[in-house]
């Protein structure tokens, strides 16, 4: 007979649960479920908190018609345009981070990828962070090759982040310009360039529980340690800005799953985490240990004072995880 303690018994034993077992999980009893998931975050990843903040260095007219975003080309948004930053500007915002106790640091660009000109441009703004801050420098730049991503690694970058965003089911109702395929050949890539890899997802796209299960999988299978879930932000102007947002307790369910499913990872709290009541404070007591602090792209985020201080009350010291 299944039960959440034989399953929590099982990961903290370094075995590895089945599909069938996530699907008895993700029935279970939500606080039964979630201390038994805060109890294996604690056996695999201690008390270190992963905190990563971003900056938007290239926003809008993305040829990609992800139905979530604002900044794609195909819907009429709010969203600011404007070309890539200069180094001086992606500098300045570094060390502001790293001075308010920010270990990791994420630039993010809009678009299919960036061209080779462009990357070229961005490792000279990398090479000037890492002169100039001690802080970690990680990149989303869209579906580059392994000799881009070993340019950004030669540069200083250390990982890559690019979301499968939702299962292989259901990835062709979320997006038709690029496949999840594509997704997976780019995560590949990174790795082979010798980068480690932060993809997770978002929840509220009208997936079904099977689907949320499923890309865990896949991340798991992909090797990924750093699993950001975003809840789903309805942007007026997209495909979705009508669409039901999650509950607290949804959220919690799945952060919890994933915990059992990917017990040493850093699963980290991303958008939407404002459009929670408490802020995600829950999810960092069933299974989390990492979040996206700061402005989030196109959506205001939280300060960095405010989450500090958060994860400390909570018993988390700050640390780099690397799984």
């Amino acid at each position: 007979m299944l039960t959440i303690e034989a399953l929590k018994e099982k990961v903290l034993g370094g075995r590895e649960i089945s599909r069938e077992e996530a699907d008895f999980l993700y029935e279970a009893p939500l606080k039964e479920l979630c201390l038994a998931a805060d109890e294996i975050r604690r056996h695999f990843c201690g008390n270190g908190f992963d905190i990563c903040t971003i900056v938007n260095g290239k926003s809008g007219r993305c040829s990609e018609n992800c139905k979530y975003c604002a900044q794609s080309a195909y819907y009429h948004t709010a969203a600011e345009e404007y070309p890539l930053l200069g180094t001086e500007e992606i500098v300045s915002q570094a060390k502001y981070n790293g001075e308010r106790g920010v270990l990791r640091y994420s630039i993010v660009t809009s678009g299919r990828a960036l061209n080779d000109k462009e990357v070229e441009k961005m490792c000279e703004a990398v090479r000037a962070v890492k002169r100039e801050t001690s802080i970690e420098v990680c990149v989303s730049f869209g579906l580059l090759k392994e000799e881009q991503f070993r340019k950004l690694k030669e540069a200083g970058v250390t990982r890559v982040h690019n979301n499968l965003e939702t299962s292989r089911r259901n990835f062709k109702n979320i997006c038709t310009t690029h496949t999840f395929e594509d997704k997976v050949e780019a995560i590949r890539a990174a790795s082979a360039a010798g980068l480690s890899v932060c993809s997770g997802g978002i929840m509220g796209l009208g997936e079904t529980k099977d689907d949320r299960i499923d890309m865990a999988f896949s991340l798991k299978e992909l090797g990924v340690k750093s699993v950001p879930v975003n809840m789903l932000n309805p942007i007026p102007g997209t495909p979705y800005e009508k669409q039901k947002r999650l509950t607290v307790e949804e959220m919690r369910r799945i952060v919890a799953v994933y915990r059992f499913i990917l017990p040493d990872a850093a699963i980290r709290l991303a958008g939407g985490r404002g459009l929670m009541e408490d802020k995600g404070e829950s999810c960092f007591q069933s299974g989390a240990n990492a979040v996206i602090s700061g402005d989030m792209l196109t959506t205001s985020g939280y300060t960095i004072e405010s989450d500090m201080e958060m994860i400390h009350r909570l018993g988390y010291q700050e640390e780099l995880y690397h799984g």
